[in-house]
């Protein structure tokens, strides 16, 4: 016997059998082995891919009460996570004050205070704001990552950029739920990070690059700069950049090992020189260890044109 089909809004990812009851798929549908359980009350078809919210949207479908939160919402906002987080894919369900505790097969259960705008609806789900998960975040990574998680939330890039980019949320509002919540745990932590996030680093390697320089007593490089051309028109734009000396910071990840980024890479650098400045690779080898080799290719760049550690 062929089955029903499902109502295509029960196929791009995880449902519950709340959704589907609304939808007037009967529970003998529900039960059928192209579909998986895996929580009480929660289906997810075999083949689906789905991810991000549209793998979790379920577990707040169950009621109105569950919110995702902590990691499972940065899941959910893309953030960068470490290592030690990127991989944790329990489910981090959160229900307000007042309410039972979240209780389930593979939920981190949380009881939180919220205020009213730090909850929103995006793409389905009920989740942390932007602000609020970084908050949330700020009691399980360290400062480094915490600051990456916020340069991630407040990046943007403007219409002059090849790729323009609007900010999940701003400084002023990571400030804004830090004074909110003053006895949280993790607060200070926060209260640390937010000092060091800066509006327009696209990856976390990024911002640990721009870190390790800060730490090492370098100068603070400058992101968002737009180098012109000749004619002065936007040609360049530098992951990070030393204005004062001339010199522009590229991070080169994974990709930049393929032929043809390698060829753009290439073109890149010649127009860097073309205009006058010097530009300094960085790859991932040179951000690893306590002493990582970023600060000492940077320091002499640096010292090449002219700086010297009196900031003269």
């Amino acid at each position: 016997m062929r089955r029903a089909p499902l109502p295509e809004q029960l196929t791009t990812g995880s449902f519950s059998l709340r959704a589907s009851d609304k939808a007037g798929v009967s529970r003998t549908r529900t039960a059928a082995n192209d579909l998986v359980t895996v929580s009480r009350g929660i289906r997810v078809p075999v083949r689906s891919a789905a991810a991000g919210a549209a793998a979790l949207r379920a577990y707040t479908d169950l009621d109105d009460t569950s919110i995702l939160a902590s990691v499972s919402a940065a899941h959910v906002w893309g953030a960068p996570l470490p290592s030690t987080c990127s991989g944790d894919w329990r489910i981090h369900l959160a229900r307000r004050r007042g309410f039972s505790f979240p209780r389930r097969s593979n939920v981190v259960g949380h009881v939180l205070s919220f205020l009213p705008d730090e909850v929103v609806e995006y793409d389905g789900v009920r989740v942390t704001s932007p602000a609020r998960t970084w908050l949330d975040l700020a009691s399980v990574l360290a400062v480094q990552d915490l600051v990456a998680v916020g340069d991630y939330l407040v990046c943007s890039h403007g219409q002059g950029f090849p790729h323009p980019r609007e900010a999940l949320c701003g400084i002023g509002e990571l400030r804004g739920v830090i004074s909110r919540h003053c006895g949280m745990r993790g607060v200070k932590r926060a209260r640390e990070a937010v000092e060091l996030v800066r509006v327009g680093a696209d990856s976390a390697p990024e911002t640990y690059m721009r870190l390790a320089l800060i730490d090492a007593g370098l100068p603070e490089p400058v992101l968002n700069h737009v180098l012109l051309d000749r004619w002065g028109l936007p040609s360049l734009w530098p992951d990070a950049a030393y204005p004062r000396w001339g010199i522009a910071l590229q991070y080169d990840g994974g990709h930049h090992s393929e032929p043809e980024q390698h060829l753009r890479d290439i073109e890149r650098q010649d127009r860097t020189l073309a205009v006058g400045w010097l530009e300094v690779r960085i790859g991932k080898q040179h951000l690893e260890g306590d002493r990582p080799a970023v600060v000492r290719k940077v320091r002499e760049a640096l010292q090449s044109r002219g700086w010297t550690r009196d900031g003269r």
